[in-house]
């Protein structure tokens, strides 16, 4: 019984191991650590970006001025989960920077769809990642954003 035991923690040990090796790298005074002092993180988009330390800020602010072209003139900025996100009624996207890139979060609908536009680059179920040191795609953000818009008025119903 108690090998069993110690086979089962082992075993959790080694998946946290994994699980934490797999996250993005943090940019230091963001996240948990940054909010564990003051409530609720930063407080509007211009706070969080401010933290953020070049080159993560240039690609920060590129995509930020790609999606607000892109995202119809009424919708918002706001914080929401610790990162910056554009809304209309409902949010479009989120977007966010890490030390060697920078994600927009335009649902795992939207990347589906444009599964083939971004072979080059990183993606998960809702997430695609854009190196910090090499351009920034804005042709394509604003395609992946145009389609998550569309997407939201379609359910709207408008």
């Amino acid at each position: 019984m108690a090998s069993v035991k110690k086979r089962k923690t082992a075993a959790r040990s080694a998946n946290r191991g994994v699980r934490a090796s797999a996250r993005a790298k943090r940019i230091p005074g963001q996240g948990k650590e940054a909010s564990a002092g003051r409530k609720g993180g930063p407080k509007d988009v211009d706070e969080y970006i401010a933290a953020v330390p070049e080159p993560a800020r240039s690609r920060l602010k590129e995509m930020r001025a790609a999606i607000r072209s892109a995202v119809p003139a009424e919708a918002v900025e706001i914080i929401s989960y610790q990162i910056p996100a554009f809304k209309l009624k409902r949010v479009l996207v989120w977007y966010a920077a890490f030390l060697e890139h920078c994600s927009l979060f335009p649902t795992a609908s939207v990347i589906e769809e444009f599964r083939d536009d971004l072979a080059g680059f990183t993606t998960s179920k809702g997430t695609v990642q854009f190196p910090t040191d090499k351009a920034l795609p804005t042709a394509l953000i604003k395609k992946l954003v145009k389609a998550r818009v569309a997407q939201c008025e379609k359910a709207r119903g408008s």
